[in-house]
């Protein structure tokens, strides 16, 4: 049964017993326009391992931040909880740097398919993840909070 009002309801006919709604995401249609990226501040290579370990060490230890940052030269991902000091956190190195900078995104918006990323990162809170396997590229917001310089 579907109410497009309230999504979508799928009953059980065997048992009857259960309900279930479910709002299914809304596809956008693109922009005619191509996006670009205002400023092209930091940029690394993330492969599929390397994005596997961190969404799981994120699941695990229930982290809802993923940060960029600088440290000694090298720039790390860090899966944490950004509004707790004392959280747990798993890193990975991705590449080295010679900027200062906290980019910092949302566990739940790194929704992309499997394969090795280009990533690079705009000082204006977008990001933009390029597949090298597929013809693939995908835009992710920053939160406000980024730092750079």
């Amino acid at each position: 049964m579907i109410d497009l009002s309230g999504g979508v309801t799928i009953t059980l006919e065997s048992a009857k017993k259960y309900l279930e709604r479910y709002f299914p995401n809304v596809i956008i249609t693109p922009p005619d326009k191509a996006i670009n990226l205002p400023s092209e501040d930091v940029c690394f290579e993330l492969s599929t391992e390397q994005l596997d370990k961190l969404l799981k060490a994120a699941a695990v230890y229930q982290l809802p931040d993923v940060s960029a940052v600088d440290e000694a030269g090298v720039v790390k991902l860090v899966v944490r909880d950004k509004k707790n000091d004392t959280s747990n956190d798993f890193a990975i190195v991705v590449g080295e740097t010679n900027s200062e900078f906290v980019f910092n995104f949302k566990v739940e918006n790194i929704k992309v398919l499997p394969g090795t990323y280009e990533v690079v990162v705009s000082q204006k809170l977008l990001s933009r993840f390029t597949s090298k396997n597929h013809d693939l590229c995908y835009y992710i917001a920053l939160e406000p909070d980024s730092t750079f310089g």
